[in-house]
């Protein structure tokens, strides 16, 4: 990969696909949001519609879609195997990340935007971009970047859990079958990958942030949240970091809670 997975706005110019990956889960409307202004020339990508596949029974909320019904929506969209992708939220970018990390486990170029919308300071535009259809080839989901249900379970891999505490400590839990998390997997919430300005950490501080978790150079690491979406932005933040990539649990707790599993609460 020749471009590292978080970039500032110097990065962006006419040559680079922006991406607005803003998605809520209070309901409110990424695309309104997108509509009522985005980055100049930023086309929008739909969370469910282009990056998960519709949820069969125990798959968990968010599965990743078929490889080619992935590369049909990104063709679609105007994005080419070519095109190097910068996405960006309103929210650090742990929504945004799920677009990265697809595009980057299949080989394409594609970061996060540093800081996100809030970096940016101009105009912000409400007119959709009109992109011609593009040639995405449909690449398989490398097997070595997934992890299974059994693989979160499973002792020989460093889990760490992207949600936030309260969830993962079983206190609260807004969404999935129950409370609680994958036993023997460690909190990082990735919303703590980024300051207050929403500009992420430096590489050494994620370093010490992972190192504490029980990630060392050498450890097979699989990430987590409640549906594989910001499991991702852990994932980028390993790379930042300088450790190997590691693995997305896409069915994540809402599938692992829809089990009969055993589940842990507490720290």
């Amino acid at each position: 990969m020749v471009i590292e997975p978080v970039v500032g706005l110097d990065r962006v110019d006419e040559r680079v696909v922006l991406a607005d990956v803003r998605y809520y889960l209070d309901g409110r409307s990424g695309r309104e949001a997108y509509e009522r202004g985005h980055l100049p020339g930023a086309i929008f990508v739909d969370m469910d519609r282009d990056l998960a596949a519709h949820a069969g029974p125990g798959e968990g909320r968010h599965p990743l879609p078929d490889a080619s019904a992935f590369a049909a929506r990104m063709a679609e969209l105007g994005v080419g195997d070519d095109d190097t992708v910068i996405a960006y939220d309103d929210a650090g970018g742990v929504m945004a990340a799920r677009l990265v990390w697809m595009l980057r486990a299949t080989g394409h170029d594609a970061a996060l935007l540093d800081g996100g919308l809030t970096a940016y300071s101009g105009d912000l535009e409400t007119t959709v971009p009109d992109r011609p259809r593009a040639t995405f080839t449909a690449r398989p989901w490398p097997a070595k970047r997934l992890a299974g249900i059994d693989d979160a379970a499973s002792a020989s891999f460093v889990v760490i859990d992207a949600r936030q505490p309260e969830r993962f400590r079983g206190e609260s839990e807004p969404i999935d079958p129950r409370p609680g998390h994958i036993p023997g997997a460690r909190s990082v919430p990735c919303r703590e990958n980024v300051g207050a300005d929403g500009r992420f950490l430096a590489p050494e501080a994620l370093r010490d942030r992972f190192r504490q978790a029980g990630v060392t150079d050498d450890a097979e690491v699989i990430s987590y949240c409640g549906s594989g979406v910001t499991a991702c932005h852990n994932l980028l933040a390993l790379e930042r970091a300088g450790f190997a990539p590691g693995r997305l649990y896409p069915g994540s707790w809402s599938q692992y809670s829809s089990t009969d599993r055993p589940a842990a609460t507490g720290d």
